[in-house]
C-alpha cells in the first residue's frame, strides 16, 4: 500500500508556509462549472485567474463548483488563495500532502479534507481531497487526476438526479459521497484477494503466503489508520449547526455517515479474517509436520525389529548355530519381511 505523496513541512516552518515539493504543474485542470435546473455553464479554465469570473446567472439558487486537479505549485495556490480568500493554514494544508481527515470552520467557509482510496495496478493508492464549501460555492481540489469526480461532472451534464435541482449544500453530499464509496471496491479488491489466500493455505501453505498475509493485514491497519478520521468529519457535520448546510439534506450526510461505519465494519471484519487465516496457516503447517513426523515414526518403527535381528547375528562370537546353516540367510529375510508385513498390517488396522 502507498499513501500517495506523504510531504511536510521541516520543523520550525512558519505557520502558512507554502513549500514546492518536487511535483510536476504542467498538467493541472480547473473546470469552473455554474448551474441551476434550468441550465449548466461548463469553462475550462486556462489560468487561474479565469477562477475568479463570477456567473452570469441571477437566480440566488445557482451553484458555482471550482473543479481543480493535480494543483501543486505554492505559488498558483497562493494566488488562488488570494482571489478565493481562503485561509493560509488552510492553503498550506493543501500543498502538504497526507494529512488526516479533518474539517475545520473558516471565516467564510467549511474546508473538509478527505482521504480517496484507489486501486491503481493492483497497489492501494491514498490521495487527499480537499474541499472548500460557502453559500453558493464549492471548490474541490483533487490531489491526482480527479477522474473520481467523473460521474458527478456526467450527471451535471446530462441533468441526472437530482443534482441540478439543488443547492451547493447537495453537491457537498454528493462530492462527499462519491469520495467515501471509492473504498467499497478496494475492499471488495482485498476481499477477493483474502479468499483466493484462503484457498491457497488449505491447498498447499507455504512460506510466500506468509508475507502475502502480512502485506494484507498492514494494507487494512493502513486504510483503517486513513478512513477512520472520516467518521468523526461526519459526525461534525451532522452534530454541528452549519449555515452552509442544507438542513433538508441532513438525512443524505447521515446516510454518508452511514456508509463510512460500513466500511470501517468491513475493514475489522477483514482483519479478523485475517487473524484467522495466520492460526489456519499456522495449523496446517502443524499438521503437515505431524503427518511428517507419523511418516517417520512409522519407518524408524518397522526397522527396530529389523535392526534387532541384524544386530543379533552381527555380532562376533565364534561359535552361532544359524550362521552354518544352509538355508539360514534366506530365512532371516524371509522373518524380516514377515516382520515387516505384519508390522504394515498392525498399522494399517489402528489407522496409523
Amino acid at each position: 500500500m502507498k499513501v500517495f505523496d506523504k510531504n511536510y513541512h521541516p520543523p520550525g516552518t512558519p505557520p502558512g508556509t507554502l513549500i514546492a515539493h518536487n511535483e510536476h504543474d504542467d498538467n493541472y485542470t480547473v473546470r469552473l462549472w455554474d448551474y441551476d435546473n434550468s441550465g449548466l455553464q461548463e469553462v475550462l479554465c486556462t489560468d487561474i485567474e479565469q477562477t475568479q469570473t463570477t456567473n452570469t446567472k441571477t437566480d440566488l439558487n445557482t451553484v458555482t463548483w471550482l473543479d481543480i486537479s493535480e494543483l501543486h505549485d505554492p505559488e498558483t495556490i497562493r494566488h488562488l488563495g488570494a482571489l478565493h480568500k481562503i485561509h493560509p493554514l488552510a492553503l498550506e494544508d493543501l500543498l502538504n500532502r497526507g494529512q488526516r481527515p479533518k474539517i475545520d470552520y473558516l471565516d467564510n467557509c467549511i474546508f473538509i479534507i478527505l482521504s480517496l482510496p484507489r486501486l491503481v495496478d493492483e497497489e492501494i493508492i491514498i490521495e487527499q481531497i480537499s474541499v472548500f464549501a460557502s453559500q453558493g460555492k464549492i471548490i474541490s481540489l483533487c490531489q491526482g487526476d480527479g477522474a473520481i469526480f467523473e460521474p458527478v461532472r456526467e450527471r451535471l451534464r446530462q441533468q441526472l438526479g437530482r443534482l441540478r435541482h439543488n443547492d451547493a449544500s447537495y453537491l457537498l453530499y454528493v462530492l462527499i459521497d462519491t469520495v467515501i464509496d471509492a473504498a467499497f471496491p478496494v475492499l471488495e479488491n482485498l476481499s477477493d484477494c483474502i479468499e483466493t489466500l484462503e484457498e491457497n493455505i488449505l491447498q498447499n501453505p507455504d512460506k510466500s503466503q506468509m508475507h502475502t498475509l502480512h502485506r494484507l493485514k498492514r494494507e487494512l491497519l493502513l486504510l483503517r489508520k486513513t478512513l477512520w478520521p472520516q467518521r468523526e468529519v461526519l459526525n461534525q457535520l451532522l452534530r454541528d449547526e452549519i449555515d452552509v448546510l442544507n438542513p433538508a439534506h441532513r438525512l443524505y450526510f447521515n446516510d454518508c455517515h452511514d456508509h463510512v461505519i460500513q466500511i470501517l465494519d468491513l475493514i475489522e471484519t477483514y482483519r479478523e479474517m485475517l487473524n484467522g487465516l495466520l492460526d489456519l496457516y499456522l495449523s496446517s503447517l502443524n499438521n503437515r509436520m505431524n503427518d511428517i513426523m507419523r511418516v517417520l515414526t512409522i519407518i524408524a518403527t518397522i526397522f527396530i525389529p529389523l535392526t534387532f535381528l541384524v544386530g543379533v547375528y552381527g555380532m562376533n562370537f565364534k561359535h552361532m548355530p544359524e550362521l552354518e546353516w544352509l538355508f539360514g540367510y534366506p530365512l532371516l529375510w524371509g522373518i524380516m519381511l514377515i516382520v515387516v508385513a505384519g508390522m504394515l498390517w498392525l498399522f494399517r488396522r489402528n489407522h496409523w
